[in-house]
C-alpha cells in the first residue's frame, strides 16, 4: 500500500466539503438500527413469539409495540437511503486522472471492500444481522445510475417495492391455497367419509407448517446452549446460517429491500432533500405527512401481524391480502417522516448540540455500526460477558441507551483528534490503495 499523495485527484471526501445534515440524519439512522438489532444479540428466538401471543399489558408487549410502530425497517430505510445517496457523493466532482484508476474502479474496489468487511462483520464478529453484504451487493447496481434525473429515480424504487410487493402476495396466495385445502379436506372428514390422498396430504401440510410456526423447544433450547458458549461454538453454530442469509436471503429479500430504498435516497439527495436545499415549510409538510399517513398505516401493520402470530388459519379465512404488503408504503413515510423531523429541529436551532453529536456519529457510521456488534457480542455471549437471555425484552433498551451515550460521546471526542473513523480509515486507505491522513 502506498503512502497518502496528495497529488492524486481522486480522494476521500474531506472535511470541509461533507454535508453536516447527511452525517445528522445517518447518525439519527445507525442509531436507531440497534433498537431493531438488539433483541437478535440478547434474547433467545422464542421471545417474539411469547410477546405477540401473549398479554397486551406488559413491559414487554408496550416495548415491543412501540418499536414495531415507530421504528421498524425505518432505521435501515433512512440509512439505506443516505447509502444511495453517498454514492452520488463519492462520484461528485470526481474526474478520471491520466494515469492510475478510474472513478469507477476506485467505486467498484470500494464496494468489494464493503462486501468483505460484511462478511467479516457475520463470520468474524458472529452478527447474524449484518447489512454490510447486502449493501456492498446492492451498490453495484447503482452506479449506472448515478447521472439518473431523480424523478426516474424515484420511479426505479417503485419499481423495485413493486416486486417486493408482488413476491410478498404470491407468497402469501400460496399459504391462502394452503388453507383452503386445509379447510375441504376438513369439511370431508366433518361428513364422515375416507379423505384421498391429496385431502389428507393437504391437510398434514397445513398443520405442519402451523407447527413450523411455533417454538420448536429442542431448537430454542440449543440456541440457547450454544448462545452461551465459547467463540469456537458460536462460530461453528453461525456458518451455515450466515452462509444461507447471504445467499438466500440476498436473494429473496435483502436486494429489492435495499434497491427501494436507495434509488428513492439517490432521488431525495438529487432534489435536495438531505443537503438542507427545500424549505421549512417543505420539511414541515413531509413531517406531517409521513407521520400522519405513516404511523396509522403501521399500528394496522402491527396488529395485523398479531393476528397472524396468533392465529395463522383464522388470518388466512379472514385475509386474501397480507397486511405486510404495506411494510415498504409505512416505512417509506415513517422515514421521511423522522428525517424531516430531524431538518426542522435542525433549523429550529433548538438543541444544536445535539445536532452536531448526531453529526459526528455519522461521521464515523462505519465504526460505529461495526462497533455495535462487537459490544453487544461480548456483552451477551457466552465467550464474553454472558448476558444472553438474561435480560426481559425492555431491559434490553437499556444496553441500547448505554451504547447510544458511548456512542456519541467517543464519536465527538475522536473528531476532535483524527480525520476518520478507525474503520472508515481502512476502508478509503484500501479503496485508494493509499495510506489516508489520520490525525487532524
Amino acid at each position: 500500500m502506498q503512502t497518502y499523495s496528495t497529488d492524486n485527484h481522486l480522494k476521500p471526501v474531506q472535511q470541509a466539503e461533507r454535508i453536516k445534515t447527511v452525517d445528522m440524519i445517518r447518525g439519527f439512522a445507525l442509531l436507531g438500527i440497534l433498537l431493531m438489532n438488539i433483541p437478535g444479540f440478547g434474547i433467545n428466538w422464542d421471545a417474539w413469539h411469547r410477546i405477540m401471543t401473549g398479554p397486551e399489558n406488559t413491559k414487554d408487549y408496550y416495548t415491543f409495540a412501540a418499536i414495531a410502530t415507530f421504528f421498524e425497517g425505518t432505521m435501515r430505510g433512512l440509512f439505506s437511503m443516505l447509502f444511495g445517496a453517498g454514492m452520488i457523493l463519492f462520484t461528485l466532482n470526481k474526474k478520471d486522472t491520466a494515469t492510475g484508476p478510474t472513478v469507477t474502479e476506485y467505486y467498484y474496489r470500494r464496494l468489494l471492500w464493503l462486501v468483505l468487511f460484511g462478511v467479516f462483520n457475520a463470520f468474524v464478529l458472529l452478527w447474524f444481522g449484518d447489512i454490510l453484504f447486502y449493501y456492498g451487493m446492492c451498490g453495484m447496481m447503482l452506479y449506472a445510475f448515478r447521472n439518473t434525473n431523480p424523478k426516474w429515480l424515484l420511479v426505479l424504487g417503485f419499481v423495485c417495492m413493486g416486486v417486493t410487493m408482488l413476491k410478498q402476495q404470491l407468497n402469501w396466495n400460496e399459504t391462502t391455497e394452503k388453507r383452503k385445502a386445509y379447510n375441504e379436506a376438513i369439511a370431508v372428514s366433518k361428513t364422515g367419509k375416507q379423505l384421498s390422498a391429496e385431502q389428507q396430504a393437504a391437510k398434514d401440510e397445513w398443520l405442519e407448517m402451523e407447527k413450523r410456526r411455533k417454538p420448536d423447544t429442542t431448537i430454542t433450547n440449543r440456541n440457547l446452549r450454544t448462545m452461551q458458549s465459547g467463540y469456537i461454538t458460536i462460530y461453528q453454530y453461525w456458518i451455515p446460517k450466515n452462509a444461507d442469509g447471504e445467499t438466500w436471503g440476498l436473494y429473496h429479500q435483502w436486494f429489492w429491500d435495499g434497491l427501494t430504498m436507495m434509488f428513492i435516497g439517490m432521488a431525495l439527495f438529487g432534489w435536495g432533500f438531505f443537503s438542507n436545499k427545500l424549505s421549512t415549510s417543505t420539511y414541515g409538510m413531509w413531517l406531517l405527512v409521513g407521520y400522519g399517513i405513516g404511523i396509522p398505516i403501521s399500528w394496522f401493520v402491527f396488529r395485523g401481524s398479531l393476528e397472524d402470530a396468533r392465529n395463522i388459519g383464522l388470518y388466512a379465512d379472514r385475509y386474501y391480502v397480507n397486511h405486510t404488503l404495506l411494510y415498504d408504503v409505512r416505512r417509506i413515510l415513517l422515514s421521511l417522516g423522522h428525517a424531516s423531523l430531524l431538518m426542522v429541529i435542525f433549523r429550529s436551532n433548538i438543541v444544536p448540540w445535539l445536532m452536531r453529536a448526531l453529526a459526528n456519529v455519522g461521521q464515523l457510521a462505519f465504526t460505529n455500526y461495526l462497533m455495535q456488534s462487537i459490544i453487544c457480542t461480548w456483552f451477551f455471549y457466552g465467550y464474553g460477558f454472558g448476558w444472553y437471555n438474561k435480560l426481559a425484552f425492555y431491559e434490553l433498551y437499556y444496553v441500547v441507551f448505554a451504547v447510544w451515550i458511548f456512542q456519541l460521546i467517543f464519536s465527538s471526542i475522536w473528531l476532535k483528534y483524527f480525520r476518520f473513523g478507525p474503520f472508515e480509515w481502512l476502508w478509503r486507505s484500501l479503496t485508494y490503495w493509499q495510506m489516508q491522513p489520520m490525525k487532524r
